[in-house]
């Protein structure tokens, strides 16, 4: 199942794929294991974030044969032109902190923030590849093994732009959908019908999910509350707040010693651009 072979992943130095608690033995050996992937900025993580993973859980759990076996947050590199992006070891370090204070299941993944700008089928390939060929899948109570489907966890906002010229390769889109597939979180003011009309020939493995609770907060608006000296408690998980404060962050608007350092011009850029100014995750 794996996507490519292991010389086409460079590692970023002293990098460890996190396996902690990722689940190796199915509960029902009847159901498919499959991983969660959210990518984004995660400038910084939000309760938003972590949402979403207990929104597909539930979908999931009452409406397909999967197991989830694993959830991970993938921040993006730090070599990408964002206004106010933080530097990469601030952002994998606020998913660390927040996963791990608030979830029992969540992992962070650093290699995608450590290296130059990687597309969205790239990253997904490079779970595949730890997970599957690296890990070895899974296995059933009864010891046979089984390969573990991983799958995007996106916001319809960044799903309806899969349709629009230009912003996302047609052979990127047939990895992302056809041969990992993707749950859509409904988001305010992105249609969900609207987001997924266009991508018929994937409709099987796009699977959207309503928000039942809408939620609007997102990490631009916890930025300007930060420089505004509004308090965040609440929006976002305590030990993160705290974190923010020692690290002096968001003081302003990127202007600073923070700011973000840019990245080389791609054919990918714009998808990325769309990735993580704010399509994926609200970020």
């Amino acid at each position: 199942m794996t996507a490519q072979s292991s010389s086409t992943f460079a590692n970023p130095p002293n990098y460890t794929f996190t396996s902690h608690r990722l689940h190796r033995t199915l509960h029902a050996s009847d159901k498919q294991p499959i991983v969660l992937v959210a990518c984004g900025s995660f400038n910084p993580i939000t309760y938003h974030h972590l949402r979403m993973f207990e929104m597909a859980n539930d979908f999931v759990r009452q409406n397909t044969n999967f197991e989830i076996v694993g959830g991970y947050l993938s921040p993006v590199s730090e070599e990408y032109e964002k206004p106010g992006l933080v530097r990469a070891h601030h952002r994998v370090n606020m998913c660390t902190l927040a996963t791990e204070q608030e979830s029992s299941g969540l992992m962070v993944d650093s290699w995608e923030a450590y290296l130059n700008y990687q597309r969205t089928a790239v990253v997904l390939d490079h779970f595949d590849y730890e997970i599957n060929t690296v890990l070895g899948g899974v296995f059933t109570r009864d010891g046979e093994h089984r390969d573990v489907r991983i799958m995007l966890l996106a916001g319809s906002d960044l799903i309806s732009t899969m349709s629009e010229p230009g912003v996302w390769s047609h052979n990127d889109l047939d990895r992302i959908l056809g041969r990992y597939g993707t749950f859509v979180i409904e988001r305010s003011g992105s249609s969900m019908d609207q987001a997924t009309d266009s991508l018929a020939r994937w409709r099987d493995s796009i699977y959207p999910i309503p928000q039942l609770v809408q939620n609007d907060v997102s990490s631009t608006k916890v930025r300007l509350f930060f420089r505004r000296g509004l308090s965040v408690r609440y929006l976002i998980p305590a030990d993160v707040i705290d974190y923010i404060k020692q690290n002096y962050l968001y003081l302003d608007d990127g202007s600073g010693p923070e700011k973000d350092k840019g990245k080389d011009k791609e054919s990918g850029e714009a998808e990325t651009s769309l990735r993580d100014g704010g399509s994926l995750l609200q970020v």
